[in-house]
């Protein structure tokens, strides 16, 4: 399978590994296109009973900021290893497709 994200038509992740965790895409950080342009810190945090604490990215993506768009658990609890090193987008913000 392969999935990808794209913000206005721009790919910002592609890949052909990824995890699929209540209903979220989770893309290797490495898929990220430009990631150090790309993914920059965001303000939020958050907590989940069966992943862990979650921290956010905001993304830069054609001159536009788009704040707190993406996820990741820095430290994931041991029932969600496999998204170690990986990061979510906001469906709201942000196309992602799977086929």
């Amino acid at each position: 399978m392969h999935a990808r994200a794209t913000i206005s038509g721009t790919t910002i992740a592609d890949t052909d590994s990824f995890e699929f965790v209540e209903g979220n895409v989770y893309f290797p950080v490495s898929s990220v296109v430009d990631r150090e342009k790309t993914l920059t810190p965001g303000s939020r945090t958050s907590h989940c009973p069966w992943k862990g604490d979650g921290k956010y990215y905001d993304l830069h993506v054609n001159g536009q900021t788009i704040a707190n768009a993406a996820w990741y658990y820095p430290a994931p609890y041991e029932k969600a290893k496999m998204i170690k090193d990986c990061v979510a987008f906001d469906k709201s913000k942000v196309t992602v497709g799977k086929d």
